[in-house]
């Protein structure tokens, strides 16, 4: 057997190319829109990719079965609920698909989304304990799927829990130990709250640790697991309708083009949006006067989602070899409209010094200064279950999936202070909101954690 898990830090997205030595058959589950490195693998294992198979409709990114199935003419597998725009082969549960001796099972867990199933992944078709299971959003390592995202027109978050309890409690649990666990997500995925930076796991395992897989009643099930939640990002309802949709189809290998200046400004006069992909420091050093920073060394492809809308182009400046990298981070989530990049930034600054502004960063003595202040609004923007352990005094509390869309309800005519845990997510947020004409505004320089840590040497 093949069994290849491919995981993009990005996204926390993990996608699988599974086949059969003896036949060259293959099967990819889950895969990201950018299909390269299925084609190249399969093809330097001589493999034939047979079917695509979605665990569900993603939110989070555009999954690739339109560009594989072109590329291969490979069917494209849902669960028995699904419903879409492009021919579909509706997978019933329990039903076999056979490889060769490699067999792959398929099993309903709806709750994450309707259409959901998890995919067992037999060496052997008389095998008694499955290698593993492909569980898709159902079961995390140390989580299990939301069944808030809304991303289900006309089922309830109630409806989707209860059957995400059965699916989970019920279903998966029902497993043997010793089955492997590949979810399609880890930490840092705003599909959960509690997953692990653990690539795989056991049933056993999450049997035994999973705070989701203890034994509980369905009333407690729906409880535990909807509370905390993170916000989710804006692009996450585009992303749902768009897997559904016959959408336009990524070219492998497609990339944007380097810009001459006149480009740029036509560009901007035009009302695109200038997106800064170096790190934060560098950004606020000097940047583009109206530039988002949302940097390239971080969760870049879900953060772009909450701070850009899916039609606003966009110019990009990146450090030197990562533009056409940043540009496909965009089209994972479906944001097509990236016009090119700046092809040398400094340059560019350099002839068009009146554009370049600094960031203000404020270490955590000039924050207390600033929270001291009563006309400074200071705004927390970590997700709900990060302020749950503590706030700078004042603070209201915005996380950053909303700030985009809740920007007005701050004073532009008085000063700002935004914080997170760290400082990357606060240089994001801090830079939106000068971008929609709030003059001043600072960030916390190491975030809650430098503040907090601060406060507790000089208690």
């Amino acid at each position: 057997m093949i069994f290849t898990q491919y995981y993009l830090e990005c996204l926390s997205q993990a996608s699988y190319l599974v086949g059969d030595e003896s036949t060259g058959k293959a099967v990819v589950v889950d895969p990201r829109r950018d299909v390269e490195e299925y084609l190249d693998d399969a093809a330097a294992r001589g493999l034939t990719i047979m079917g695509v198979v979605n665990t569900h409709f993603h939110a989070d990114f555009v999954s690739g079965h339109l560009e594989l199935a072109r590329e291969t003419g490979a069917w494209i597998g849902y669960g028995e609920a699904a419903s879409a725009d492009f021919p579909v082969r509706h997978l019933a549960d329990g039903e076999r698909i056979s490889l060769g001796e490699v067999t792959l099972e398929v099993m309903a867990t709806p709750g994450h989304t309707p259409e959901s199933i998890s995919v067992l992944v037999l060496e052997h078709p008389g095998d008694e304990v499955p290698y593993g299971v492909l569980t898709g959003d159902a079961l995390f390592i140390g989580d299990v799927g939301r069944p808030d995202l809304l991303a289900s027109v006309g089922v309830s978050a109630d409806e989707l829990g209860r059957m995400l309890y059965d699916s989970v409690q019920h279903r998966l649990m029902g497993l043997p130990d010793a089955v492997r666990v590949f979810p399609a997500h880890g930490a840092g995925s705003a599909c959960g709250k509690n997953l692990s930076t653990e690539r795989q796991s056991t049933i056993g395992a999450q049997r035994a640790f999973n705070y989701a897989c203890q034994p509980m009643s369905e009333e407690q099930f729906l409880a535990v697991v909807t509370e905390g939640q993170p916000a989710a990002p804006g692009y996450f309802v585009y992303n749902a309708t768009l897997n559904k949709q016959e959408r336009t189809v990524r070219e492998t290998d497609a990339t944007v083009p380097a810009l001459t200046d006149a480009e740029v400004e036509q560009a901007l006069a035009s009302g695109a949006v200038l997106h800064d992909a170096r790190d934060v420091q560098e950004f606020a050093a000097g940047h583009l006067r109206g530039s988002v920073n949302v940097p390239a060394d971080g969760r870049m492809a879900e953060t772009v989602g909450m701070v850009f809308a899916p039609g606003q182009p966009v110019v990009v400046i990146a450090p030197e070899g990562v533009e056409q990298e940043v540009a496909t981070r965009f089209a994972r989530i479906g944001f097509d409209h990236v016009l090119g990049y700046l092809p040398d930034p400094e340059v560019y600054f350099l002839s068009h010094q009146d554009d370049v502004e600094r960031a203000s960063r404020l270490g955590a003595s000039a924050a207390d200064d600033a929270v001291a202040d009563p006309d400074v609004q200071v705004v927390d923007i970590r997700n709900a279950g990060e302020v749950a352990a503590g706030m700078v005094p004042g603070a209201r509390h915005i996380p950053l999936a909303e700030l985009a869309d809740r920007a007005g309800e701050l004073d532009a005519g008085r000063p700002v202070l935004v914080y997170c845990a760290g400082g990357w997510r606060s240089s994001v947020a801090a830079s939106l909101l000068r971008a929609k004409g709030l003059a001043d505004v600072s960030d916390i320089l190491g975030g809650y954690g430098a503040w907090d840590q601060a406060h507790r040497r000089s208690a």
